[in-house]
């Protein structure tokens, strides 16, 4: 078998850590909809959280489901001994967790050369032991001290420990995401809320959207496989890159960015299919007449809306959607004071909580306070693009243009860190090609202060930002 596993992965070019988690990963699928035919809610739970962790054992080894324990346990326990504290204790000690295993595995080098390890499936699973944990500690609160979002997900009893432990492992959303809230779960499992039947039927067939992520997954990794041997992060190093000119280097930049991001892309598009086969992808219903099913739930990227975005304001809309998400809500949101608006420091401090939850690279933290940096500049560009009066056509769209060009600019530039990871590496390849994607975002965030044009009378315009 071992002779077989290495046979395979050299003829694919893999690793076979790397072959074997991705063997694991596609077999969620079938899990998932395995799912769909077990009967009775124990029963539900009990198979998410067995088929969960026998996947991860298959996958990274038995170590993976203790490194799983401990971060679930602690979350566990602070739910039932420290209530009126448990969101906060879940998240110090979460993070804390993930910091000391990403410091002691040093991940990063191992994702970099090609290798894999639990370490990121712990990544994902510390977002749900914080959101539960989260949603728990908000059932103390009144009403009229909670967002919208949080009434709906607040958790008003302790959920049981097999209920937890299957929203952990829950159809391997572990491995890669996407990260959903465990009152859903818990809905979709009793089939209430929208999984319940209603006027409007039984939650409908998961099949059409489940091809479509598999087709998109097809498409992706074939990209990925194509364009890979020629854009690669050894390329940014090697000697010819040396000897390129400004404008070479750059485009350079910018393709190994868009070929790295065609990896992610597959990842999710796999994970996407294993949620919406099991069904939880369902989302609801449109208000549309005739009325149709939306499976916004397991989407945690949008291709499109990606590599053709507008404002760097919309990124976090389409790039790993639901960690974007709960970013927003346990971190950005919270930070908010009552009565005040959100400024640079909440979109700072969430770009750093996203930094150290991926790990502490200096090239990782680099690219968060870039992106800060890239959302803010792009907010000064919205504002003058919003300034312009309806009648001048010309000028808005060129505006918005520039706004196309500033995020492609800066984000592939920005991308670079996420890559190479070393401070050493990321400063030298900013540095070649003049440190253009920081130079411009923050002359932009200073010409903000100074070209201050009359905010938009529209509301609509107001809520976009």
């Amino acid at each position: 078998m071992a002779l077989e596993m290495e046979s395979m992965a050299s003829e694919i070019g893999v690793s076979v850590p790397v072959l074997r988690f991705l063997l694991c990963f596609v077999a969620t699928i079938p899990v998932s909809f395995t799912h769909r035919f077990v009967p009775s809610p124990f029963g539900k739970h009990l198979y998410a959280a067995l088929s969960g962790a026998f996947l991860s054992y298959l996958s990274f080894g038995f170590s993976s489901n203790l490194h799983f324990l401990v971060p679930m346990l602690l979350g566990y326990l602070t739910m039932v001994l420290f209530r009126p504290y448990c969101g906060i204790l879940t998240f110090l000690l979460g993070f804390g967790y993930l910091i000391g295993c990403h410091v002691h595995y040093m991940s990063g080098d191992a994702w970099k050369e090609g290798g894999i390890d639990a370490t990121g499936a712990l990544m994902v699973l510390t977002l749900k032991v914080i959101s539960c944990s989260m949603s728990y500690n908000d059932g103390l609160l009144k009403e009229e001290e909670l967002r919208e979002t949080q009434k709906k997900n607040r958790l008003i009893e302790l959920p049981s420990f097999i209920e937890y432990v299957g929203y952990c492992l829950c159809c391997g959303s572990h491995f890669a995401g996407p990260v959903f809230e465990i009152k859903d779960y818990l809905e979709w499992t009793e089939r209430k809320g929208i999984w319940a039947s209603t006027e409007k039927g039984p939650a409908p067939s998961a099949f059409g959207p489940t091809i479509q992520a598999l087709l998109q997954a097809a498409v992706c990794m074939a990209l990925y496989v194509y364009l890979i041997p020629q854009y690669n992060i050894s390329g940014l190093s090697g000697p010819a890159y040396q000897e390129w000119g400004f404008w070479k280097r750059l485009s350079y930049q910018y393709m190994s960015g868009f070929t790295a991001r065609w990896k992610y892309y597959f990842i999710w598009s796999i994970s996407e299919a294993a949620v919406l086969i099991s069904g939880l992808g369902f989302s609801g219903w449109t208000d549309t007449s005739p009325t149709k099913p939306t499976w916004d739930r397991a989407k945690n990227v949008d291709v499109l809306g990606v590599e053709f975005a507008k404002s760097s304001v919309q990124l976090p809309l389409v790039w790993n959607i639901q960690v974007s998400t709960w970013l927003r809500h346990y971190v950005y949101d919270r930070l908010v004071q009552k009565g005040k608006k959100p400024g640079f420091f909440q979109l700072l401090a969430t770009q750093t909580t996203s930094a150290v939850w991926h790990g502490l690279y200096p090239g990782y933290i680099i690219f968060f306070v870039q992106s800060a940096l890239m959302i803010a500049g792009s907010r000064v560009l919205y504002r003058w693009q919003q300034a312009i009066p309806s009648n001048m056509v010309v000028v808005k769209n060129l505006l918005v243009f520039i706004s196309f060009a500033y995020t492609i600019l800066v984000l592939n530039y920005s991308a670079v860190g996420f890559m190479v990871l070393t401070l050493q590496e990321t400063l030298a390849l900013y540095g070649s090609v003049y440190y253009i994607g920081t130079i411009v975002p923050i002359v932009l965030i200073l010409l903000g202060n100074v070209i201050k044009p009359a905010k938009p009378s529209r509301s609509k315009a107001r809520k976009e930002q």
